[in-house]
């Protein structure tokens, strides 16, 4: 891969020059709120290029924050990794809140090889249903649709987000894929929502979008099925925007920003529109992860079963992964 300008090793370029805590006169005569939010925002900025599971890098001439998952462990969304990314959307924020203009796409990928993520933490899930600690898993979910939601608003900021699969995105990391404006996928990937195996159901944004997009019966059919699908069958039923050969995902994002250059204003708009034609509220997503919830609590010790071999196949998949580094 081509390198990206401004890693998080690397110093930030003058036109991203963050803001430093209390540097001019103009600082020191702001109100003590004032000046508490200002180094609140500055510390948001310097910590998103240092963030434990995501690797993040600023390319200025596209105007571009490309993002990979570096999950510790398997390729799910453990409650660290979801700080990460609550982190990282605050530090977006602190950074272009007051330059909207500078970021024109958010991209995120992931750097585990064959998986972009297998979503929630089949781990913390069983802990927190063999504890019968609801409120857990309500914070869990709760956590989870609040990124998304976040997200689908492109953090209030005029970007396109860019969804990077170039492996296996299952369960809520379908989800969570769902959420980017455009998806792009290397063929190979599989795609689907296979938590009907454990009597669960993916309960943090996919019925929202899917049948918002494709339609209610067919977000039925996917949910209830459990079936597994290509990236070619996704893109031809409508999920997935754009396929592409395998190890070309990253090539194929950068000719989508060249092209698209002239025309980010437009297909930016068309985007913003569709979001509040179809809008989804946080509060229905609330609503539905306290029926996930309700219904982790009402699973069977067979399918707790099901769950955990679930989980010794992602621990195998994790140390092939690292075996392979």
């Amino acid at each position: 891969m081509q390198s990206i300008a401004l890693s998080h090793a690397s110093a930030p370029s003058r036109a991203m020059s963050w803001p430093l805590p209390l540097a001019t006169k103009e600082q020191a005569a702001l109100p003590n709120d004032a000046k508490l939010l200002d180094l609140m925002k500055g510390a948001e900025a310097r910590r998103l290029f240092k963030l434990e599971q995501l690797e993040v890098n600023w390319d200025e001439q596209a105007g571009a924050l490309w993002t990979f998952m570096r999950p510790r462990g398997r390729p799910s969304y453990n409650p660290d990794f979801l700080e990460d990314f609550h982190a990282w959307q605050r530090g977006i924020s602190a950074i272009f809140a007051d330059r909207p203009d500078d970021i024109h796409y958010l991209l995120l990928g992931s750097r585990t090889p064959g998986v972009f993520s297998l979503g929630g933490d089949l781990h913390h899930f069983l802990a927190c249903i063999r504890e019968r600690d609801r409120q857990a898993l309500v914070a869990y979910g709760e956590s989870c649709v609040r990124i998304l939601d976040r997200n689908m608003a492109t953090l209030g900021l005029p970007m396109i987000t860019i969804g990077l699969a170039q492996g296996d995105a299952l369960g809520g990391g379908f989800e969570s894929l769902l959420s980017f404006n455009v998806i792009i996928a290397e063929r190979g990937a599989k795609f689907g929502f296979p938590e009907t195996m454990f009597g669960l159901f993916p309960g943090m944004g996919a019925y929202s979008i899917v049948s918002r997009r494709v339609g209610a019966a067919f977000a039925e059919e996917m949910m209830l099925s459990g079936r597994i699908y290509s990236a070619d069958e996704m893109k031809e039923i409508g999920l997935v925007h754009m396929v592409v050969e395998p190890g070309q995902g990253v090539a194929a994002a950068r000719a989508y920003m060249q092209r698209n250059h002239r025309r980010h204003v437009g297909a930016r708009a068309v985007y913003k529109v569709s979001h509040g034609v179809n809008p989804i509220t946080l509060a229905e997503l609330d609503r539905i992860v306290q029926i996930w919830s309700d219904a982790c609590l009402q699973l069977r010790e067979r399918d707790l079963k099901v769950m955990q071999r679930l989980l010794a196949a992602q621990d195998k998949m994790q140390y092939a992964a690292q075996a392979a580094e």
